[in-house]
């Protein structure tokens, strides 16, 4: 039935509510759960090298995004702290390229965990099809206590995470 009002706003995007710098470059989140943390983007200007190819920086920033969120999941919603984080830039991504980045747990102990988070790219209209850019290790520091201003965050991450 038409009200005749204004149609209602599109939903907000997760990665907008969850993680501001991912969602500047177009990441959008797949999948949230302890056991595995999945997002896409296609690379464009915003994330690119002078040269047109995904710059590093940018792939570190989503290997550590992944793994601190499924980190903190996986803690039982506890602060984590990155503090190592590894990465190997294997092959190039171009401008115009659709890349997929998964993250899962090496390791999740009580007070470390250590994630491997995978970049890849692909056509979208084959995902199956991958081809490996980058892997990279991150090391986490958990079990840290979330301060009182960061309550939301922890609020709006269990609305998307499948617990």
């Amino acid at each position: 039935m038409d009200t005749g009002g204004p149609p209602p706003p599109p939903p907000t995007p997760k990665t907008k509510e969850l993680d501001v710098p991912l969602h500047t470059f177009g990441f959008e989140y797949d999948d949230i759960s302890p056991q595995r943390v999945s997002g896409h983007f296609l690379v464009t200007s915003n994330c690119c090298q002078p040269y047109k190819v995904l710059h590093g920086g940018v792939s570190a920033l989503v290997a550590e995004a992944l793994a601190s969120m499924g980190a903190h999941l996986a803690s039982g919603q506890q602060r984590v702290a990155g503090i190592h984080l590894s990465i190997s830039h294997l092959k190039s991504a171009q401008l115009g390229d659709f890349v997929v980045a998964e993250a899962t747990p090496i390791n999740a102990s009580k007070t470390i965990q250590v994630w491997e988070v995978r970049l890849s790219k692909c056509d979208p209209s084959k995902p199956e099809i991958k081809t490996f850019i980058a892997s990279s290790r991150v090391t986490l520091l958990c079990n840290l206590p979330i301060p009182e201003s960061a309550k939301g965050a922890v609020e709006n991450l269990k609305k998307y995470a499948k617990l």
